[in-house]
């Protein structure tokens, strides 16, 4: 039986909180990648490193060069963000493609009416999370923005008076600035989640070995997906920080 469902389906509560079972897989990616991080800090005081050091510092080092093209000499002060962005993101597209993620199945609700649901789900095929992660993008800007052209100036990007040009600009500049929350969640989410419904059709039509070089493209769009949030969000906050011209 093949199981799609276009949203995350509610697990248990908690103290009222419904846990959905991306939510559940998004508790264990975080708590995975503190302790990852962790370990990792560790590891930089150790006289002895290992080849997980090694890893991790070039790849650590290889985003950090990337965004540093982007912010310049602020790259210091971004790249925590950033570089969660595609930490997280990159996780979550990869994990979803594990085996036992979407394939084990529970029985939730009472009898007569139960359904058999995926106990875990990839965080980012649902679109609370990808929305989540596209508000603090966008809310994040408007802080940026404001702290290093100050209010006044800032503000001058959408409210302009001094020309019929700019007022209409500063007004498409407005709407710009919202649509980015509903472009960046349904980009993110579309890509993901079309990608894993095409991954559970071709695994039930055809045998695994057929099906195979559809999951590496999907590992492979994953990473892509991952480093286009991070750029794109980057993109954005650096436009923030510029002052406007009209």
């Amino acid at each position: 039986m093949v199981h799609i469902s276009l949203k995350s389906e509610e697990i248990f509560t908690f103290l009222g909180l419904p846990f959905t079972n991306s939510l559940i897989l998004s508790v264990f990616v975080l708590l995975g990648s503190l302790i990852i991080f962790y370990y990792y800090s560790k590891l930089i005081h150790r006289k002895k490193k290992n080849n997980f050091y090694y890893f991790m510092n070039f790849l650590l080092r290889t985003l950090y060069n990337f965004f540093k093209s982007i912010f310049e000499e602020k790259v210091s002060r971004f790249f925590p963000l950033v570089g969660s962005f595609f930490f997280f993101i990159l996780i979550h597209n990869e994990l979803g493609l594990f085996p036992g993620v979407g394939s084990i199945l529970i029985s939730v609700g009472e009898k007569g009416y139960e359904n058999m649901i995926p106990l875990l789900r990839g965080g980012t095929t649902d679109l609370n999370t990808t929305f989540a992660l596209a508000l603090v993008t966008v809310i994040y800007a408007q802080y940026v923005g404001i702290k290093f052209l100050g209010l006044k100036e800032y503000l001058k990007k959408f409210f302009n008076f001094s020309s019929v040009t700019a007022f209409f600009t500063g007004i498409m500049e407005t709407i710009s600035e919202f649509s980015r929350i509903v472009s960046y969640s349904f980009r993110l989410y579309g890509n993901i989640f079309a990608g894993e419904v095409v991954i559970v059709i071709m695994a039930f039509l055809f045998p695994i070995l057929l099906s195979f070089p559809f999951l590496l493209f999907e590992i492979f769009i994953g990473i892509i997906q991952a480093i286009v949030f991070s750029m794109l969000s980057a993109v954005f906050y650096n436009l923030a920080m510029q002052k406007a011209h009209y």
